[in-house]
C-alpha cells in the first residue's frame, strides 16, 4: 500500500518512477520507456496538463496515438487523474498519492490551471466544512478537491 503525502513534501523522480512501476506491476502492466517518459514529463510540467502540452513535452519519443493509450492506462491505474478546465478541455495530473494533496486555481479566460496548497490551518478548516456537509447528508468522505475559478494575473484587466 502507498501512503499519501502532503503536497509540500518533495518527491524525487526516482521515487515517482518506483511508485508508478509498483502500481503498474500490481496490474501486470509494464512500465515501458514511453510510459516513463510521459510520467516524467508530467512531473516536470507540474499541475494539470493537456494532451497538447504533453505531446509538446514528449516530442517524438511518444506518438500521439500511444500518448492517448498511455493516458487511458495511467488514469485507469489511478496514477493520473483526469479533470476538465473551465473551457471543457481535458487535463491530466499525477495522482495525489504520488504528489500529495492540493487544490487548483483555474483561469476562466485562458484555461491555465495552477496547483496550490493551503496552509495546514486552512486545510483543517476545509476538512471540517467537508466533513460537516457530508455528515449532514449521511455521506462517507473519501477526499475532496477545490477548484477556485477566476482570472490569472495575465488575464486580469
Amino acid at each position: 500500500m502507498i501512503i499519501p503525502m502532503t503536497f509540500d513534501q518533495k518527491i524525487s523522480r526516482a521515487d515517482v518512477d518506483r511508485r508508478v512501476e509498483q502500481r503498474l506491476s500490481e496490474r501486470q502492466v509494464r512500465y515501458t520507456a514511453g510510459r516513463r517518459w510521459v510520467v516524467r514529463s508530467m512531473l516536470d510540467l507540474g499541475g494539470p496538463v493537456t494532451i497538447a502540452q504533453l505531446l509538446e513535452a514528449v516530442g517524438d519519443a511518444v506518438p500521439l496515438s500511444s500518448l492517448y493509450r498511455t493516458m487511458a492506462l495511467l488514469d485507469d491505474a489511478g496514477i493520473t487523474h483526469k479533470t476538465h478546465d473551465a473551457g471543457g478541455v481535458a487535463r491530466y495530473e499525477l495522482a495525489e498519492w504520488l504528489l500529495g494533496h492540493h487544490h487548483h486555481l483555474v483561469c476562466v479566460e485562458c484555461g491555465e490551471v495552477s496547483d496550490i496548497e493551503l496552509a495546514p490551518g486552512q486545510e483543517q478548516g476545509v476538512d471540517q466544512i467537508v466533513d460537516d456537509a457530508a455528515t449532514a447528508e449521511g455521506f462517507a468522505v473519501l477526499g475532496h478537491r477545490i477548484d477556485i475559478e477566476g482570472r490569472c494575473r495575465k488575464c486580469q484587466p
